[in-house]
Formats: C-alpha cells, sequence, structure tokens
C-alpha cells in the first residue's frame, strides 16, 4: 500500500538529482580540508548509481552535503538539485521537508538512525506521519508492510520489538523500511552492507532492490567495494582524492577500466572464477593527505604508470570513447586498454613482498 499510489511511471531522460561542481572544505589547525573538490554527476528516474573508493575519497561528505547534513563549519559550494530544487542553503524547515519526503538516506550503522526506546514499528509509523497527513492507524499499518517488503519475518510482531532485540542485518532492514516509507524519488545508501557478512549482506542488498522496485526510486550507492555493486548498478562513478577519476555504464568501468586506480580496485578483488592460487594485485601506499595534496595527479606517487607529466599537471576527467559517456581522469587512458591489473601492478606488489624496511631482501 504505497501512500501515494503506485510509482509513476520513468520518464525518459527525466533527471532526478543533479549535482554540479560541489566543493566542500573543512577549516582545521592545521589548514583547509579540501574534501570535496568539483564533483558533477546525474542522476535519473529508476537509474541506479554506485560511488566507489577508499575511505577518504570524498564520498560520504558528498551525499552528506547534498542532504544538508554538514556540520556549519563546513564551507559548500556548487550546486546540488533534487527534482530541480536546489538543497545547498536551505535552512533547516525547507530542508526538512524535503529529507525523508523527495529523498532519503541509508546510512552505514543503522544504530545511528533508530532511537533505542522507541519501538520499530513507532519509528516507521513517525517517518510516515512526518510527511503524510494521514491516522495513526493508517501509518501503522504502512509500517508493517513496509517490515514485510524488505524481508523481515512476522512483520506484525517484529514492529512491536525494540532495535535492540533484532539483528544488525534486521536494522539495516528497517533502516532501508523507514528510508522508503513516503515513496522518495532518491535513495542514498551510504556503505549499507559494510559490517554485514556475505549472507546477510545478500539480503540487505536484497530488501534495496525491493526498495527501488516499490518506491521506483533513484539509487546512489556508496562502497568501497566494487564487487557489491557489480549486479546492482547502471552505471560507476570511481572517486579519489576528493573527485570523481573514472565514470561509466558498469561494463564500461568493470571491463574496460581506463584509470590505473580503477585497474587496481579490481586487481584486489578476490575472484572466485579464478585460479585458486592466483594473487590479488594490490595498490600499494596509501591516499593522499586532503590537507596536502601532492602537485599534479593526486594518484601520480601511487601509480606505475606515473611520468613527470603526471606530477605536473592534475588530468581532467574526460571522455575516452567519442560514443559512450565512459570518461577517465588518466593523462593515458589510452595505453590502458587491454591491460589487466596484474601487468601493471604485479612487479610492484612482488618487490615490496620481497623487501625489507630497510630496503634489504628478506
Amino acid at each position: 500500500m504505497s501512500l501515494s499510489g503506485p510509482p509513476a511511471a520513468p520518464e525518459a531522460g527525466e533527471v532526478v538529482l543533479e549535482v554540479e561542481d560541489l566543493r566542500v572544505d573543512f577549516p582545521s589547525e592545521d589548514g583547509m580540508v579540501n574534501a570535496v573538490r568539483g564533483v558533477s554527476y546525474q542522476v535519473r528516474r529508476g537509474e541506479a548509481l554506485g560511488i566507489v573508493g577508499e575511505s577518504g575519497a570524498g564520498k560520504s561528505v558528498t551525499s552528506m552535503a547534498v542532504m544538508g547534513l554538514l556540520p556549519g563549519s563546513a564551507q559548500v559550494t556548487g550546486s546540488a538539485r533534487v527534482l530541480g530544487q536546489e538543497m545547498l542553503g536551505l535552512k533547516d524547515a525547507a530542508i526538512s521537508k524535503i529529507r525523508g519526503n523527495k529523498v532519503a538516506m541509508i546510512f552505514q550503522d543503522p544504530l545511528t538512525s533508530l532511537t533505542p526506546v522507541y519501538s520499530i514499528g513507532y519509528q516507521l509509523a513517525e517517518a510516515v506521519l512526518a510527511h503524510r497527513d494521514v491516522s495513526k492507524k493508517i501509518a501503522r499499518e504502512r509500517a508493517v508492510e513496509l517490515l514485510e517488503l524488505v524481508g523481515i519475518p512476522n512483520p506484525v510482531e517484529r514492529a512491536k520489538a525494540y532495535p535492540h532485540e533484532l539483528s544488525g542485518g534486521m536494522r539495516q532492514r528497517v533502516v532501508i523500511a523507514i528510508a522508503m516509507a513516503n515513496d522518495p524519488d532518491v535513495i542514498i545508501a551510504d556503505e549499507p552492507t559494510t559490517a554485514l557478512d556475505v549472507t546477510v549482506q545478500a539480503q540487505v542488498l536484497e530488501s534495496l532492490e525491493a526498495a527501488r522496485k516499490e518506491t521506483g526510486a533513484a539509487m546512489v550507492m556508496i562502497t568501497h567495494d566494487l564487487g557489491v555493486i557489480a549486479g546492482h548498478v547502471d552505471r560507476v562513478n570511481v572517486m579519489y582524492a576528493g573527485r570523481i577519476v573514472e565514470s561509466g555504464t558498469v561494463d564500461e568501468v568493470f571491463y574496460t577500466p581506463r584509470m590505473p586506480y580503477t585497474l587496481g580496485l579490481l586487481g584486489s578483488l578476490p575472484r572466485l572464477d579464478g585460479p585458486r592460487d592466483q594473487r590479488l594485485t594490490p595498490i600499494l601506499g596509501t591516499p593522499p593527505s586532503m590537507l596536502d595534496l601532492p602537485h599534479g595527479c593526486p594518484f601520480a606517487p601511487r601509480c606505475p604508470m606515473a611520468e613527470d607529466r603526471c606530477r605536473d599537471e592534475e588530468p581532467p576527467l574526460e571522455a575516452v570513447d567519442v560514443a559512450t559517456r565512459h570518461r577517465a581522469a588518466c593523462h593515458f587512458s589510452d595505453r590502458l586498454v587491454e591491460v589487466e591489473a596484474s601487468d601493471l601492478f604485479v612487479a610492484t606488489a612482488i618487490d615490496a613482498e620481497v623487501t625489507s624496511d630497510s630496503g634489504e631482501p628478506t
């Protein structure tokens, strides 16, 4: 029973979330932290976008800026529009009418979203009543229906339970139910499966798919694991050092990556269809400090392909194929055609393994 009726049929080309040249800086005692540096993307109705990258890449900060959840000290510029409505700079009263109604967010830790002293059913009904002029009885019925939609058994009884009485996977599904309570146009899922085991992770991802189907919403899924989003999104944005460094469809990014960082992320994933003795090819080093980014390409200190040009000039995000929307931020993206992660990273990984900290072979 969707409170607003069945989801509207997707309008061809309708953009429901548009982020343009978004920049977020945090002042600190050590200087300005440039957490997000000119991020732009669009999500269309019914589409699922994955945003991936290592911790500190700016994935969550980007979405928190869209939701208006950053601290007051954050300096945010650019634009973030939901159905044409500018989100940046809105007062609390105005943005509260949009959050949970037109755009909803699922956080990494469900306990940060659930109040321990109220039952699950009460909190679900409260989410409905916050944006819908319906009776408490209808709101409670909607709460039970939502629990059933996300795959929670015995929804009538579970609605009476408190958060601590549910498992981690069930709590995450409750948060997904809250997010879909008012049939939002956009659902942002921030690392929704990080703390879960593989089996429960699959169940939560199925619940997210159910949320998309029920609401007709566009989805933005944030994760550090490319494997999680492989079968659950349409397009992928790869972020590094506060900006998008590769963007394209799942097939383009997974099968024809054109940025060394993306290739390294894929090479660090274990594959069930590969040889059992096949070794992973991790990216050595760590992401740069956002307080003191290196000159040129931020990935250059970790990139086996880096040349002087990379250290002098940061590459723009440009199309690698005029016939597609596949884009990459690399001066030498043309060199990565048909290159495997092991071709690029394996020699460096082996050298690191057989060499001690003093530089002497172990």
